[in-house]
């Protein structure tokens, strides 16, 4: 089992067979990479359902050496009772407040020894060969930042539980500013069977290179802590474009996710959900978008804007104070935006390319 000792006011971790420190903890202090290590990042909050399997899923992974970060954000469903006998394999990190998603895997990231991070949900399972064949495409050219594998669905209770239905191959862009996850709700009849590279990855089953991690940080936040959890895959996707980084599909790394997240399903979903969604869609925007941009594609953004406004005013008005929280950060933002568009490296030519009504790709080519 084991150990633990306090690290802060906030936060408890258990590493054995040593402790980390405060300095290691909140990044300080950054372990050096080493070049072979591939760093699992798994956040959890309330995750006792489906957490066992996704654990038992990495344990099964055949690539060496692997190791793996559990941040639980007080769960309270016993979740904290399954990653204490989790093994001397898993690292975990117990938090006393729930800081978000985004938070929590920087909380990771900082304590990673890996060239490789792979943030993962915990309702997802993979197969034995995901993290070999993502680390082989990956390694296929070193400005490839981000390898993504096929996302089938995972139906808990269902028979048979993991489908043949697609969840996600990489994400793209609409013109009106919508991310959607290529294939999604399809079934998987080899219509994505070649490996391309896409705009991004789901946030779900990403494995991210360490280089391209501290390349693309602001402020030393690889995923924006502002989007606390939702969209924040997107927002990463887009800004290490805009640097020149590329994400590749890998449709030989499989797994399996509970989705339960869609768009089709907003009415259904709790409102602190809504709220981040509706949130993050502005300050994503902020950041990451040019003016020549913003302006091609005036209209259907704006379209889409009237719709989310709407929604707030005439459904649920609980949500009008996800608009006024991103007036509220503007002086924040205006900072963040600075950074990212003093860095990028790509046109708004090569940018537009990837907004489209379909699932668009381009085709891997690799140096020689």
């Amino acid at each position: 089992m084991s150990t633990a000792c306090e690290v802060s006011g906030n936060a408890k971790i258990s590493r054995p067979p040593l402790c980390a420190t405060a300095n290691e903890l909140f990044g300080f202090f950054r372990f050096t990479a080493d070049p072979a290590m591939v760093s699992v990042l798994i956040t959890t909050y309330n995750s006792a359902r489906f957490l066992q399997r996704c654990l038992e899923s990495l344990l099964r992974q055949v690539y060496k050496p692997l190791e793996v970060i559990v941040v639980d954000n007080a769960s309270s469903d016993g979740t904290r009772e399954l990653l204490a006998n989790a093994g001397p394999e898993v690292t975990v990190i117990y938090n006393d407040t729930n800081i978000g998603f985004a938070a929590a895997q920087n909380q990771a990231a900082r304590l990673a020894k890996g060239s490789w991070l792979f943030s993962l949900n915990p309702d997802v399972v993979l197969s034995p060969d995901f993290v070999a064949k993502a680390v082989e495409s990956g390694n296929l050219d070193p400005k490839i930042g981000v390898v993504c594998g096929k996302l089938l669905r995972w139906i808990p209770n269902e028979n048979p539980e993991f489908t043949q239905i697609i969840d996600s191959t990489g994400i793209y862009f609409l013109p009106n500013l919508r991310h959607l996850d290529r294939g999604a709700g399809e079934p998987d009849h080899g219509q994505f069977a070649q490996m391309e590279y896409v705009f991004g990855a789901t946030g779900a089953a990403a494995l991210y290179r360490r280089s391209m991690v501290d390349d693309v940080s602001v402020n030393g936040e690889f995923f924006d802590e502002q989007f606390f959890a939702y969209r924040e895959d997107a927002d990463l996707a887009w800004r290490a474009q805009l640097m020149g980084w590329r994400c590749l599909y890998t449709p030989e790394a499989v797994g399996w996710h509970v989705r339960r997240v869609t768009p089709e399903r907003r009415s259904e979903l709790p409102a602190e959900i809504n709220w981040h969604s509706i949130k993050n869609r502005f300050l994503m925007r902020a950041k990451n978008i040019s003016l020549p941009l913003y302006a091609k594609y005036f209209l259907p953004v704006t379209m889409r804007d009237l719709q989310v406004i709407g929604y707030c005013l005439f459904v649920d008005r609980r949500l009008l104070s996800a608009l006024t929280a991103v007036w509220k950060s503007r002086r924040e933002l205006r900072r963040k935006r600075l950074v990212v568009q003093s860095r990028r490296k790509i046109s708004d030519a090569e940018l537009s390319a990837w907004f489209s009504t379909r699932a668009v790709s381009a085709p891997l080519s690799v140096p020689q």
